[in-house]
């Protein structure tokens, strides 16, 4: 890849700008915790587009980042558990070649969403929490469908010598 120190710095910046944009928004489908996550659409365009590895690091670095930035030390903790579990299923489904980008990202917006729901369990301890399981599953569901299409479509927009 050509210059690939200024393409991640423009992926980290794209997927920050997101993330802000995200915080100031008031998108509140009556569910607690439930965010569209825009910042992922940038890490499944990676995925597809640049590759596992690099996508994986813009996906932690902003996690990071915007923690520090529009959160704090339990928002850290949550998107870091569902960043990596929906990031590592991402990746395997992927990998298998057998299914679409929507598939791909409402793999990974509804396993992000189990994986915050996990470490919420070890927070509160208390499983009762896995009550909200279903409608956590719905929205990773819904979301993962809108980030699907707009990663699908924008793939299929770019030029693949942009990242060779």
């Amino acid at each position: 890849m050509k210059n690939k120190v200024a393409y991640m710095g423009v992926f980290l910046a794209l997927a920050l700008i997101l993330s802000y944009v995200e915080s100031l928004i008031p998108f509140y489908f009556g569910i607690p915790g439930v965010k569209l996550g825009l910042a992922n659409l940038i890490v499944v365009i990676m995925l597809y587009a640049v590759g596992a590895k690099e996508a994986f690091a813009i996906s932690m670095l902003r996690i990071l980042l915007s923690g520090f930035l529009f959160g704090n030390l339990f928002s850290i903790l949550y998107s870091f558990a569902g960043g990596i579990l929906s990031f590592l299923v991402m990746w395997l489904v992927k990998r298998t070649g057998k299914f679409h980008v929507m598939s791909v990202s409402i793999c990974g917006g509804i396993t992000h969403n189990i994986g915050q729901i996990l470490v919420a369990s070890v927070i509160v301890e208390t499983y009762s929490i896995f009550y909200y399981i279903p409608v956590l599953l719905i929205a990773g569901l819904i979301t993962g469908m809108l980030i699907g299409v707009i990663a699908g479509e924008v793939s299929d927009r770019l030029r693949p010598d942009w990242f060779r």
